[in-house]
């Protein structure tokens, strides 16, 4: 009996994934729980386990193809180096059409109407159907009943399901983001690409995309067009925070297991500085401002597949032992595409350290709906003025980026201050000061 591989929920809010590519073809034999495919979501890469050993027969969905959450994506029949079975379309209806909106609309009926049409959307996707067209697909029924209680246009939402369709957390989003009122007509798009010589068109290459890199394209550019983004810069001597590394690393390991690196200090640095000023850990939800009262701090990791921010949770109740712990598995997750979705959300805060690759000065962009992000900066010998002497001391340029409509200059300088104040004077983060 042959056992079907289908799209695994891929956590909240995502509802489709592309496919990145296959690790095995149609004929080969694999065991249970073998990565089988490779899915790529607007946050993670995720890879499907084989759900039986046997034989992979048949591949449904190909590389490059969107597919919804619950799809088809494969069967696998028993036993090793079977041929791969003859596609038999009929047999694939009944899966379909179980996935109808109208069936998974009863279904949730005792749950409400805005779960049916959640249901709604969902089944839509995952049953694949395609309009007779290629224009633009009209909103889900959920997102359109949102959007009318809102007095929203559905021309302000961009929409990520299939061929541009807004569904409701598109539409959730957007309020979130402020969106209330009708905006004026969209310009013209940009004009369309000059083309190349003939020359050197042949020795350029074309490459779709991936999801992941258009959702930090698009979430990198809506942050520039929300936020009143604005950057404070200042300087650190990092002089006693290497001497305490250097005179505790071994001992550190040894006790720990984990190496003691910088993020550590800062992490807990930042953490002090965001209790003394709240609106920097804060966030703006249409006319109202958020204050948490928690500290989840997100770590730019770079991979090879783009920029990703995995969170520390709840960093504030965290040793920096611990802390340098829960980095360090994020950043392997992050570097072997093994991150989960949960490894993503809730972010509150976050830094990003261009340093390891050698940048002197930078200035991060807002990680969306945050209001602060820290850039760290390449350690860097040089003179400074001590007590009224010229000395060499290792130095690293901080800036934070910060959301003006929230947090005033004062209060990022401040904050950037209390950074600089507690990693010169690293016993301040043992005192709590």
């Amino acid at each position: 009996m042959a056992t079907e591989i289908r799209v695994p929920t891929l956590g909240e809010s995502v509802t489709e994934a592309t496919i990145g590519k296959w690790f095995k073809k149609a004929g080969d034999a694999i065991a249970a729980d073998e990565p089988l495919v490779e899915l790529e979501t607007d946050k993670v890469t995720i890879e499907v386990p084989a759900p039986a050993a046997g034989t992979l027969a048949e591949i449904a969905a190909k590389d490059g193809e969107t597919v919804g959450v619950g799809a088809l994506l494969g069967t696998i029949s028993a036993g090793a180096g079977a041929k791969p079975a003859a596609k038999e379309p009929a047999k694939a209806e009944p899966a379909k059409e179980a996935a109808r909106p109208e069936a998974v609309a009863q279904a949730a009926g005792k749950a409400g109407a805005d779960s049916a049409q959640e249901a709604v959307e969902k089944a839509s996707v995952i049953a694949g159907d395609t309009p007779i067209t290629d224009r633009k697909m009209p909103p889900a029924p959920a997102a359109a009943k949102l959007l009318a209680e809102s007095n929203v246009a559905v021309d302000q939402i961009e929409g990520t399901g299939k061929r541009g369709q807004v569904l409701k957390g598109d539409v959730l989003e957007a309020l979130a983001k402020g969106i209330s009122t009708p905006q004026p007509a969209p310009a013209a798009p940009a004009a369309a690409r000059a083309p190349s010589s003939a020359g050197d068109e042949a020795r350029e290459e074309r490459v779709r995309m991936t999801k992941l890199r258009q959702t930090i394209a698009r979430r990198l550019k809506e942050a520039q067009s929300t936020a009143a983004m604005l950057t404070t810069f200042n300087e650190v001597d990092m002089k006693a925070i290497m001497d305490m590394r250097t005179k505790y690393k071994d001992v550190f390991e040894k006790k720990h297991g984990v190496k003691l690196g910088f993020m550590g200090f800062f992490t807990r640095a930042i953490v002090h500085a965001l209790k003394e000023i709240p609106a920097v850990n804060a966030e703006i939800d249409g006319a109202d401002i958020i204050y948490k009262n928690y500290a989840h701090i997100g770590v730019a990791v770079g991979t090879e597949k783009g920029l990703v921010v995995p969170v520390v949770r709840n960093a504030d109740q965290m040793s920096i032992a611990e802390i340098e712990k829960e980095i360090g598995r994020l950043g392997v997750a992050a570097r072997d595409g093994k991150l989960s979705v949960a490894d993503m959300q809730g972010g509150t805060f976050t830094i990003s350290n261009g340093g390891v690759y050698g940048s002197l000065m930078s200035t991060p962009i807002l990680n969306a709906p945050q209001s602060g992000i820290l850039g760290m900066h390449k350690i860097q010998e040089r003179p400074v003025v001590v007590g009224g002497q010229i000395v060499i001391r290792p130095m690293m340029y901080l800036a934070l980026s910060y959301d003006h409509r929230i947090v005033d200059g004062k209060e990022a300088v401040t904050f950037l201050v209390r950074v600089k104040e507690s990693l010169e004077d690293p016993e301040r983060l043992v005192l709590d000061l």
